[in-house]
């Protein structure tokens, strides 16, 4: 009895523990599961202003829209900096050509590390300096591909630069260039990278040659490099655990595809995305969902599939009869933001400032675009936890939306700057980038205003 009892608080303490540490840790774009989705705190705050329930406070020089990561106490956040003044990134909808010429002077491109209970920069390197060869899309920066870690290591992609490996106390341990391609409309790169199972995956969609490749997380050596078909796609992929396999999952303009952890193909389908795809995929209720919206195309879709495909899953385009396709909807994907599961609904938050509803395992509408009020434009990915939905717009103001079959936003939180980055959630903090800042949230805490 005494060894059987002696056990079960060894298993109590083991799962607790486990909880414990899994809540301290956000390592990639959207979280641990790929999702925005975070476990429920108590002291995750509901309401907030630049004063109310905030922690601190940290400036972040330069400008960057990558989002910030986390592994137990330390923060992670890159920038770029300008020994001149340059464009400021723009909000709203553009539609158009990028800035077509790269920026001018000398550019600084910088990681920090901040310390998650205080905000102190624990330490800063600076990756590489020099002049932009690429131009950029307006909204963006040169620092917009989230950095990811896997305990031990910190990887930071500059997408038409290179990639960056760090331990984390900030030294560097190696670095890979990428050679520099022209992107439709000069936007740039934008997808980020993801790690896992000693490799650090990469996408680079582009007009000249497009890849997919796998880079050692100790050495840096590449291990495989698969060309792809593409050219418009920026959407971060998605390693998909499932209970027939582990996959990568990687939308696109021509083909939605995935991979074995080797590089080979797995499956494809011609989705019809549209000219951008942007929205990164995700899994949840054991289907993996797939979306685009490119707001000048007629056919915006949301795709969620089943494991264990191979093959073309839908030949002539049929997604209605295909054992893979679990449900199709034409016309519910989004342009910038990805969509989100929580509970049992998928939410779809568009640019425009609107945000539809449907039943996460059938695709049935449960309400359609219901708008913000007040009314707003979006570039961030919605996230949920406490029961709550949080929708983030560009100018600051956060929408607390109550989950469900109805449409009912509960209240608004203003952070008064503009702010195009998907938030990072451990434990009882809230981290928000805005242009200049980034915010530690938490339920209780009071910034002193003349801080």
């Amino acid at each position: 009895m005494i060894r059987t009892l002696s056990f079960f608080w060894l298993l109590t303490f083991v799962c607790c523990s486990w909880a414990t540490a899994a809540e301290n840790h956000w390592p990639r774009f959207r979280g641990p599961s790929a999702n925005g989705v975070a476990p429920d705190h108590r002291g995750l705050p509901i309401t907030w202003t630049t004063t109310q329930n905030v922690k601190w406070v940290a400036d972040v020089p330069g400008w960057g829209w990558s989002c910030p990561v986390v592994w137990n106490d330390r923060v992670f956040l890159t920038s770029v900096i300008a020994d001149q003044p340059t464009r400021v990134p723009s909000k709203g909808m553009y539609l158009g050509e990028g800035v077509r010429e790269p920026e001018q002077g000398i550019h600084r491109w910088m990681v920090y590390c901040f310390d998650l209970n205080t905000g102190q920069v624990l330490w800063k390197h600076e990756a590489h300096t020099g002049q932009p060869q690429v131009p950029r899309h307006p909204k963006s920066t040169y620092a917009s591909e989230t950095p990811t870690t896997d305990g031990s290591r910190l990887y930071v992609l500059f997408g038409d630069l290179g990639l960056w490996c760090y331990d984390l106390e900030g030294k560097l341990l190696w670095q890979r260039k990428i050679e520099p391609k022209k992107t439709e409309f000069d936007y740039g790169a934008a997808s980020s990278p993801v790690v896992h199972d000693g490799q650090v995956i990469v996408v680079y969609d582009n007009l000249e040659a497009s890849w997919i490749a796998a880079f050692d997380a100790q050495t840096g050596n590449e291990r495989w490099r698969t060309p792809r078909d593409e050219t418009r796609s920026w959407a971060t992929p998605l390693v998909w655990t499932n209970p027939l396999r582990t996959e990568i999952v990687v939308p696109g303009e021509n083909r939605n595809r995935g991979y074995s952890l080797d590089g080979k193909l797995l499956w494809e389908f011609d989705g019809r995305m549209g000219k951008l795809v942007i929205p990164s995929p995700f899994a949840a209720h054991g289907l993996c969902y797939i979306s685009a919206g490119f707001v000048a195309e007629t056919h915006r879709p949301t795709f969620a599939l089943r494991p264990g495909a191979s093959g073309n899953i839908a030949p002539d385009g049929d997604f209605a009869n295909s054992q893979f396709i679990a449900w199709y909807q034409d016309r519910s994907g989004s342009y910038n933001p990805s969509q989100i599961v929580y509970g049992d609904y998928l939410y779809t938050l568009y640019d425009q400032g609107f945000l539809t509803c449907h039943h996460a395992k059938t695709g049935e509408e449960v309400y359609g675009r219901e708008r913000f009020s007040p009314g707003g434009s979006f570039t961030a990915s919605p996230f949920a936890f406490n029961g709550r939905l949080f929708c983030l717009s560009e100018d600051g103001l956060t929408y607390v939306i109550k989950p469900g079959p109805e449409f009912e936003i509960h209240q608004t939180n203003p952070l008064d700057e503009l702010c195009l980055s998907s938030p990072a959630i451990v434990g009882d903090k809230l981290l928000i980038r805005t242009a200049s800042k980034l915010y530690c949230l938490t339920e209780g805490a009071e910034l002193d205003a003349g801080n």
